[in-house]
């Protein structure tokens, strides 16, 4: 991982300039249908940072492999990656396979990495942090092990974005805790489904991140794979054997299905050239 410093460095380079400019120049690589940024970290961080605190809620989704498949298998579940104000690549498998079938393929940005350095470094331990999903036994770590002092969280009850009462509960959770940066952490699609409905209602203010389990880790309710093991693209691998039961069939399954999507954007784009 970089240092700190490194990443401070590039985040101050980016956050200098006005948001709007900033906004306007973020580059692109599609891939399998959706515009990802191409950034490293550190931009990111700075675009995030620059990003003024009382802007319309926008949203920022990570997709990985899983993801990508569910969205090829579900298609309406499209829009809520696509009406996202950033989408980052969170997967090095997905990166190197789109290369090696003569995609393009953008800069990766793990969600983890994104909210570690966001948690870390960019928020102010007295600025209005939201958490929606995570228990409170675990939230309460994250704020003591990080010096949060002003953390609004509400954990919705399983199932509930299947209840329009429920999820009615979860998008007012976030209108009514207004903060600089939101985190959704009760999972795929789940936490996108909000953050859409959110965006779509034009009421909040500040960036939601639709960021998974990446703050479990943060609180230490759950162990990263070391990072030689991250930088080989095998996290994947990692969390399976920490968690086999949830997680074979994701990884062992439906994730590999990604490799035939990419094979075949490649060889349609090759038939039109």
């Amino acid at each position: 991982m970089a240092s700190l410093n490194s990443i401070a460095t590039s985040s101050r380079s980016v956050s200098a300039l006005p948001f709007d400019q900033v906004q306007s120049e973020v580059p692109t690589v599609s891939l399998l249908g959706l515009d990802f940024a191409d950034l490293s970290l550190g931009a990111v961080l700075g675009w995030l940072a620059a990003r003024p605190v009382n802007a319309p809620f926008g949203y920022v989704v990570t997709p990985n492999a899983d993801h990508l498949v569910r969205i090829q298998r579900q298609p309406g579940l499209r829009p809520l990656y696509a009406d996202a104000m950033l989408r980052l690549l969170d997967s090095r498998v997905v990166a190197r396979a789109a290369k090696a079938t003569g995609l393009p393929a953008p800069a990766v940005v793990p969600g983890s990495d994104l909210t570690s350095y966001l948690v870390r470094q960019v928020i102010e331990p007295a600025e209005p942090v939201t958490i929606l999903g995570m228990a409170s036994e675990a939230v309460d770590a994250l704020a003591q092990r990080w010096g949060l002092q002003r953390v609004a969280h509400y954990n919705p009850p399983m199932g509930f974005e299947r209840d329009s009462g429920s999820m009615e509960q979860a998008i007012r959770f976030i209108e009514d805790n207004p903060a600089r940066f939101s985190f959704l952490a009760v999972g795929s699609p789940r936490q996108c489904m909000v953050a859409h409905a959110v965006a779509l209602r034009g009421r909040a203010r500040g960036t939601g991140l639709c960021i998974g389990a990446s703050l479990l880790f943060l609180s230490g309710h759950e162990l990263r794979a070391p990072r030689p093991v991250q930088r080989a693209g095998l996290e994947w691998a990692w969390r399976l054997a920490q968690d086999p039961r949830r997680l074979a069939r994701r990884y062992l399954v439906d994730s590999p299905a990604v490799l035939r999507l990419l094979r075949h954007e490649a060889r349609a784009k090759r038939q039109l050239q």
